[in-house]
This record gives structure tokens, sequence and C-alpha cells, in this order.
């Protein structure tokens, strides 16, 4: 009953692996900078302070939540390879105003929050790429191609800082084309290696990039995209209603899980630096270590859940997923009767005191004044006495993170897919472009809102409160997947034209 020739499987997998280089592009354009943007901030506009660099790191979220429906929307009824172009260039053009920023003479914070804001909205596409890949695969496909998918996204989360990491050996001054008022150096490098690659996508796309729509057995089908590029239609396959109950619960429940990896990448420094007595650079090295780690592991996770999902299906791995992850944050709670160390005992009393900011190096975070000895810094570490909590508040013992990490490392790729393989198998053969909109807002929503969550309550209640707090937020997700767990089946199924 398989209606596809060996030409049409080809073509159909070239244009899959566009999108996974998109996908790859759209996570690096993310991440590339991430790093650099503080000091950045603080070479164009010594104006800007830390509560402004929140908004910067907000921007991209914020951008990319508008745009995820818009560009759904338009993939629906016109063919991809236009909302894919448009966006990529977007993206590109963004990039390059952001290596500009420091031309203007004033309001230059502005002008990289308007650049950084225009690269979140061409990552909007990512929408458009998951809806092409959930259509042009069969139910069997289906999960592969997602996890692909993903891990192709997190490669470009771990690559992104790597590649900036390169560009640092061109220093700070760099150097300056005056013509055209060019300064390429350890801050622009970067985003303008993203261009680059953004101009190589989009030639692809129009180079290789087809349209392409299968049904759930694999039956190659009449797109609406494809302007009459194909001929085998099955309308039949498309009647029915999608359940929408499933689709709103699996949208909360992506929010859920973006929301708490959010607050855990956001955690990671302000808890070691208070938790540890380590210094600001300690707490960034050795977290991006663990970070980098934990992104080799969930590449790893991509991989396997494609073969285990096989065997157990979509659902139960969903489960297990946020069980683990709920076993992650448990474990983050403090147990034990060790408290940290305050940060004003390590501040000598007999220093010559002058006020400078602290390097910020966490969107959404307080800055705090550090005293210095004449004539050299001396950094205050531990947990800082103005944290009330600090003083009563049992420290996390490194074991106990290190444990975590692991656990939510493992537990968040497993739910990251999980959700939009049953999402894009629940929608079925209807139109996806909106409902993966809706599906990629939802997440970006939930990564402005979880570090804005987690500084406020680590902050003035600490972390006893704030993992409290995630755990309870996934136990109630938990009792919406058994509550919804039958409905969450694909599209075909439901209406009896394959059996589960």
């Amino acid at each position: 009953d398989v209606v596809e020739t060996q030409e049409h499987y080809k073509s159909r997998w070239r244009s899959i692996w566009i999108m996974y280089l998109t996908m790859f592009l759209s996570s690096v354009g993310f991440s590339i900078i991430i790093m650099s943007v503080w000091p950045y901030l603080q070479k164009i506009d010594p104006t800007a302070d830390a509560s402004f660099l929140g908004w910067i790191i907000a921007s991209y979220s914020i951008g990319q939540m508008v745009a995820s429906p818009l560009f759904g929307l338009w993939s629906n009824y016109r063919p991809r390879r236009e909302p894919l172009v448009v966006s990529t260039a977007i993206s590109v053009a963004a990039n390059c105003l952001y290596a500009y920023v420091h031309v203007p003479h004033s309001h230059n914070k502005y002008y990289m929050l308007i650049a950084r804001a225009l690269v979140g909205f061409g990552a909007g596409n990512v929408a458009v790429v998951r809806s092409y890949i959930a259509g042009a695969t069969s139910l069997t496909e289906r999960t592969g191609a997602m996890a692909n998918t993903s891990a192709c996204q997190a490669v470009g989360f771990i690559l992104g800082p790597v590649f900036q990491t390169c560009f640092t050996l061109i220093g700070e001054e760099g150097v300056t084309w005056k013509l055209i008022s060019l300064q390429l150096n350890m801050y622009t490098a970067p985003v303008l290696f993203g261009a680059l690659l953004g101009v190589i996508n989009i030639i692809l796309i129009f180079a290789i990039f087809r349209e392409h729509r299968v049904d759930d057995m694999g039956r190659q089908c009449k797109s609406i995209n494809s302007e009459g590029e194909e001929n085998d239609t099955l309308d039949q396959d498309t009647e029915g209603n999608v359940d929408h109950v499933a689709v709103v619960a699996l949208n909360v429940l992506f929010f859920v899980i973006l929301f708490v990896f959010a607050v855990f990448e956001t955690i990671a420094t302000p808890l070691t630096m208070d938790m540890y007595s380590w210094t600001r650079k300690e707490a960034v090295f050795y977290n991006g270590i663990i970070l980098s780690v934990i992104g080799i592991e969930s590449v790893i996770v991509f991989m396997v859940v494609k073969i285990l999902s096989k065997k157990t299906g979509e659902r139960a791995i969903l489960h297990g997923g946020l069980l683990i992850v709920l076993v992650g944050f448990f474990i983050l709670l403090p147990w034990g009767k060790k408290l940290p160390n305050i940060q004003w005992q390590e501040i000598k009393n007999n220093s010559v005191p002058r006020t400078v900011p602290t390097e910020m190096l966490m969107p959404f975070w307080s800055v705090q004044e550090v005293q210095l000895q004449s004539n050299h810094t001396a950094e205050p570490v531990g947990c800082p006495i103005t944290q009330s909590w600090c003083l009563n508040t049992p420290m996390v013992y490194l074991a106990q993170y290190l444990s975590s990490d692991v656990l939510i490392g493992l537990g968040y790729p497993i739910c990251n897919v999980m959700s939009y393989t049953l999402y894009s198998k629940i929608l079925g053969p209807k139109p996806q472009g909106v409902y993966m909109g809706w599906l990629t807002a939802s997440g970006s929503g939930a990564r402005i809102l979880g570090p804005v969550f987690v500084s406020q309550i680590y902050t003035h209640l600490g972390p006893r409160w704030a993992f409290s707090l995630i755990c309870g937020v996934v136990v109630v997700s938990l009792l919406l997947l058994e509550i919804v767990y039958k409905r969450l089946i694909a599209f075909s199924i439901r209406y009896g034209r394959i059996q589960e």
C-alpha cells in the first residue's frame, strides 16, 4: 500500500536534513554570543545595568514567541520555502545589526536589544521546521525524526559557546575596517559568523529543499504547500477533528518542561557561588563544563529514545522523563545541617573601600556591590548576608548538585522529544504550522518566566522554597498527564485507520 518512489524518498529526506540544519543554526544563533553579551554591553553603553541585560537576554525568547505562530500560519497556506527564507534573512540582518551597535553615539543598548529581539524573531522558523518534519514523515519515522531535530538543536547550543571561545583569540580590539565602520573583534566575529551560516542556509533551502508530504502510513500525498508538485492526494485521511483537549494539555506540559529547565540553567551560577564559595570565574568555568556534559548527555538520550519508544510508546517515556526531572529537583532540596559560608565573613574590615559593580553573569540577577582592598581586588565569596535565608538554610552539597545535574540532563531531553512527537501525531494530517507555532511560543514564554520566577523566589526565600515549588509544578504536570493519558494517541489511531 506504500506509494512512494525511490527518488521521492531521497528528495524527502534531503529536505528533512535541510530542516535539521536550519534547527542547528537557529540554536547556534542564540548561544554563540550568550556569554559575551554583558561585557560587550558594558563596552558599548556604560549606562546599561544588570536589569537591562535581563531584557536583552529575554528579548530573544520574546521575539521567537511572537514570530512562531505567524510563521506557522504562513506555512499553512504558502510554500514553506517562503517563511524559511524570510525568517533566516531576518536573522542574518539582525546579526549584522548586532555587529554595528557600537557605531551610534547614544542609546547603543537599545540597538542591541532590537538586534537580539530580531534574531529571536527569525528563530520563529522552528515552528515551520517541526511542522514540515511532522508532515513529511510517517508514524514510524516520526519519533526518530523529531529526536534528530532536537539533537541538532542541542548540538547547536553546545557548539555555540565553543565557536565563541575560538573567536576570543581575536581579542577585544581586533581589526577595524574604517571604510565600512566595522570592528571585527571577539564580540562581533561570532555574530558575523552566524550571519554567514544563515546565508549558506538560504542557498541550501533554494537548492535542495522541496515540499513533500506523506500520510501516517508513509504513502505519498499532495501537500497544500507544494503548488501541484505531487499528485497522490488522500483527502479522506484529513477527515475528523483534532483532539483540542490533548493539544492544550501538551502545550501546558511543554511549558512546564521548558520552565523547569530555564530555572535550572538560571540558578546554576548563583547557587554554586552561594553554596560552594566559588568566585565568578570559577562558577562560569565549572558550570560551563557541567552544561557541556549535559549537552552531550542530551544528544545520547535523543538517540536512545528513538529505539526505546518503539518498545514502550511515547506516553510512557514522557511519564518516565517527568519523574526523573521531579527526582532531580527533589535531590536539590537542602537536607543537611551544615550552613553555607557567609559572604561578609570573607571581606577584610581593614580594607580601604571603594565601590564597583560585580560583573553580571546571569540574567535577572541582582548586582551586588563589592568592597575592594587598595591596589588589588578582593572578590567576596560565599552566601551574601543580604539574602537572609543564608543564615538558617543548610547548604546544598556538591554531590547533590552534581546528581541533580545528571538526572535533569537525562529527563529534560526525554520530555522535550516526546512532547513534540506526541503533539505532531495528535495533529495528524491537519496543517500543523499554527499549532507548532503555539507550542514553540509556549516554550519561549517559559524561558522568559523561568528566570524571573527563580530569581525572585531564590533571592528572597532561598533554595528550599524555590525547589519545593518546582517539585510541586512537576507533580501537577504528572497529574495532568495521568488525566489526559488515554487521549494522547495519534490522529489515525483515534479514527481507527491504524491499529496502535
